[in-house]
């Protein structure tokens, strides 16, 4: 068949590569032709509620036509230009609004591509500003077990114990690993697990605390171990410690960040204002690539100097992309234009209901809820989640695609995590299809 015939499908299984995929046993990729509100359409015309934010990057729905129009409207004036030596106005009122919202002082707006390489860059802002300084003893970083931060190198590094990097163990930067003490509803035992990690804290700072170069985050939830929680004050109290060590906090706000936990950004709830935070995904409302790192002008003005051997020598083709600027501007506008924050709390209170019924079902666990995420494991009470080697997942996500709903579970976690565009009739069928589908499946994960 010649490839101008072809349709979608054969055509991507012939040349694409996909991500997270074992592309020998994954099925057919499934054909988007567009996509709106919270839903997705195939090119047969079905339509699939799309409960995983699309890789939780949709904020307010898919093709929200204000970001549409800001886009279109920049790509009239100016599509892209080098940011060395240059500027534009999307990315100069861009960081004034990120600054404005988050806590002084981050003060300072570094821009890259997408939530890898903003945790890169700020793993490398911590470790040069310590060289600046004049200080070689810090080379170590410290990070929450279960962590993930990305897939670059550095970010690899911080979250190797999130099980997804082996082939690469020896070539990973040195870190050492803190205790998460996850929490859900119902839990009895959290402060004893909060009380043993800072513990181990302790410990690890007693011996490393000179050493370290920074400690790095996923403020009140792990996403990719499995929606894990933690409370608020833990955080908190692990920061404290971490700071009162001269070590630099950074936080990973690329999936929490622009409302998923409840707020603009985690760091709010758990009042810990951070050296640097790593922004992403929800960023531009789900239309393009763009990330930022921001840090405080202690951390900037370390790399000030008269040659360029203290300067931050990292950047990207697309830095600053006029067009994702643009987008990223017009989604923050309408957190106040459409009351997006209020519409996450109302989908957490019908989140929580949900969560009271599938509570309830033999071998479902840990319910558990943040803003619009909500969470619950399947199996055993002592397995902890996250556990991709679960026959369970493609189980569940192949039933739910029937259904006509994107479900990705995370082994054997089921999470909802909706755009905030999602209509309360459009959550009441998500949430009746998926607790059917729990109940179906029940006999998959029920204690024996």
């Amino acid at each position: 068949m010649r490839e101008e015939a072809m349709n979608t499908v054969d055509l991507d299984q012939r040349h694409v590569w996909h991500p997270f995929s074992q592309e020998q046993t994954a099925p057919a990729p499934l054909p988007v032709a567009r996509a709106k509100g919270a839903s997705l359409y195939l090119e047969d015309g079905q339509e699939l509620l799309d409960l995983a934010s699309s890789w939780w990057v949709n904020v307010h729905g898919h093709c929200h036509p204000a970001i549409a129009e800001a886009l279109a409207g920049q790509a009239r004036t100016l599509a892209h230009v080098i940011f060395a030596g240059f500027t534009h106005a999307p990315a100069a009122q861009l960081a004034q609004a990120l600054v404005r919202a988050l806590p002084r002082p981050l003060n300072r707006v570094f821009y890259s591509d997408n939530g890898s390489t903003a945790v890169e860059a700020a793993l490398k802002m911590a470790f040069q500003s310590w060289r600046n300084r004049g200080e070689r003893r810090r080379t170590l970083f410290l990070a929450f077990e279960g962590a993930y931060h990305g897939d670059t190198f550095g970010a690899m590094s911080v979250g190797r114990s999130s099980g997804f990097y082996a082939p690469f163990e020896d070539v990973l930067l040195k870190v050492r690993f803190l205790p998460f003490a996850e929490t859900w509803q119902g839990d009895k035992n959290v402060e004893q697990r909060e009380a043993a990690a800072l513990a181990a804290l302790d410990a690890i700072l007693k011996r490393d605390g000179h050493r370290l170069a920074g400690f790095i985050a996923e403020p009140l939830v792990q996403g990719a171990s499995g929606m894990r929680l933690c409370r608020p004050e833990f955080l908190r109290a692990v920061c404290e410690r971490v700071a009162a060590h001269n070590v630099p906090v950074i936080l990973d706000e690329v999936m929490t960040g622009f409302g998923r936990t409840g707020t603009l950004f985690a760091l709010e709830q758990a009042g810990v204002v951070p050296d640097i935070v790593c922004l992403s995904k929800g960023l531009t409302g789900g239309f393009l690539p763009l990330a930022a790192t921001v840090a405080t002008s202690a951390v900037y003005e370390t790399f000030l100097g008269q040659d360029f051997s203290t300067a931050f020598a990292h950047g990207h083709s697309y830095t600053a992309n006029p067009l994702g600027c643009a987008a990223a501007l017009a989604s923050l506008a309408l957190f106040e234009s459409e009351g997006t924050l209020a519409r996450i709390a109302a989908i957490r209170q019908a989140n929580m209901r949900w969560l009271d019924e599938a509570a309830t079902l033999p071998g479902v666990t840990r319910p558990r809820a943040l803003g619009s995420i909500a969470a619950v494991n399947l199996g055993p009470e002592g397995n902890g989640g996250g556990d991709y080697h679960s026959s369970l997942g493609p189980k569940l996500k192949a039933r739910c695609l029937e259904l006509g709903l994107l479900v990705r579970p995370l082994g054997n976690v089921v999470y909802l995590m909706p755009p905030a565009c999602i209509t309360p009739e459009e959550l009441a069928r998500a949430h009746g299809l998926t607790l059917q589908v729990l109940r179906e499946t029940a006999h998959l994960y029920a204690p024996a």
